[in-house]
């Protein structure tokens, strides 16, 4: 038996004002820019996605199963511009048969510069899940699936069984991504694959006409889950995939309705959450991943968000700043909504077709733009801890 494993991932960045070094007592958010963004795809994707969702988890009697990782920079957004959308995933929650997983709650690059950060965003996260559905999330999804040896450990020693992350070639060689396999140096936790090629599929080529693969039907889809050989097959995606990315008239929420009735029609296929396939099965061999990978672009590592001059300064600046702002709760909440990887995203400066989804997203012109606006806010929040620029 494969299971067919669903994570989503939800998360809207909190955008930052057009802000100069002449500008004074300005937000550092725009709020205007980041409702609109927020009603749009929550009109487009999350509400109805989340009723497509609870239909199809009351019309199979619980035995389609899915997993969320909701961001706390999302969660925020939700209580303050669409509290309905924050309740549809309470109802959702309720069933029994969605997982919540746990993750930074900015959405950040904490794991890549302090361990402390790390931990800390990882409690108030999984403090909001708990909070908000009742779960303890056993399972860690770190910002954009970055993961190494180092990140694993990490994660196991705050007491998680499973972490997500990237299925690629790079890390398994000949192995397949439809297994559980253990990290490098550790013994308590399990590693959950994303197939690439499956997620993708739905992700990115959906609605390409020039792929091989189009149209992507329901049945299509079920006989390819069909052919998986292993315990799981994991289809991780962007949750705004559905309605935003790929648009309602694409027949992305058709495919949805119909897939789990075609996938229950082979008897070689189940659908579980992440921590019922951990529990289920054994890992069948070592990762050993030495530098960091995430799910991001062709390269999949880290240099969409630190590969250029402009992303390497803006990182540092930011993350230098740690040891001066814990002492002021207020100035700390902003300083760790500067650490988003949204922002470090916008900065960068290479071309890969995944950047072609997500682009009108982007509210700058060019990674010329993104850089100085948040140079200048980062700047503005020096000076309002007390620091003198050269510092």
């Amino acid at each position: 038996m494969t299971s067919v494993c669903f994570y989503f991932q939800v998360h809207q960045p909190m955008r930052l004002n057009k802000f100069s070094v002449f500008t004074k007592n300005s937000p550092y958010f725009d709020d205007n820019r980041n409702r609109e963004y927020f009603e749009r795809v929550s009109r487009k994707c999350y509400i109805p996605t989340n009723k497509i969702l609870l239909d199809l988890i009351n019309e199979f009697d619980g035995k389609f199963k899915i997993a969320f990782s909701l961001t706390g920079v999302f969660i925020e957004q939700c209580k303050k511009f669409a509290p309905e959308v924050l309740e549809s995933f309470k109802e959702l929650a309720k069933t029994g048969n969605v997982e919540f997983l746990n993750e930074t709650y900015y959405h950040s690059l904490a794991a890549l510069f302090s361990e402390k950060e790390f931990k800390e965003q990882t409690k108030l996260h999984k403090k909001a899940i708990k909070d908000l559905f009742g779960q303890n999330p056993k399972v860690f999804r770190n910002t954009e699936a970055m993961y190494s040896n180092n990140i694993a450990r990490l994660v196991e020693s705050f007491g998680y069984k499973g972490i997500i992350t990237e299925g690629h070639e790079s890390i398994l060689g000949w192995r397949s991504p439809n297994y559980l396999y253990t990290p490098n140096n550790c013994n308590n936790i399990s590693a959950l694959l994303r197939n690439y090629k499956l997620s993708d599929d739905i992700g990115f080529r959906f609605s390409a006409k020039w792929w091989e693969g189009y149209p992507l039907t329901a049945d299509k889809y079920a006989s390819w889950l069909s052919k998986c050989e292993g315990q799981c097959a994991n289809i991780f995606i962007d949750y705004e995939t559905f309605g935003e990315h790929q648009w309602e008239d694409t027949g992305i929420f058709s495919f949805l309705k119909y897939l789990p009735s075609e996938v229950f029609k082979y008897s070689n296929l189940d659908f579980k959450t992440p921590s019922e396939i951990i529990k289920l099965n054994r890992p069948v061999g070592i990762i050993d991943v030495p530098n960091t990978i995430s799910w991001a672009d062709i390269q999949r590592d880290t240099s969409a968000w630190l590969e250029n001059e402009m992303q390497k300064l803006a990182f540092e600046q930011m993350a230098g700043l740690e040891k001066y702002i814990k002492k002021n709760p207020e100035l700390m909440h902003i300083w760790r909504l500067l650490q988003t990887s949204d922002h470090f995203y916008y900065m960068c400066t290479k071309w890969f077709a995944d950047g072609d989804v997500h682009k009108y997203f982007n509210p700058y012109n060019s990674p010329y733009d993104a850089f100085i606006n948040y140079m200048n806010i980062l700047q503005d929040l020096k000076l309002k801890l007390g620091l003198n620029e050269d510092r």
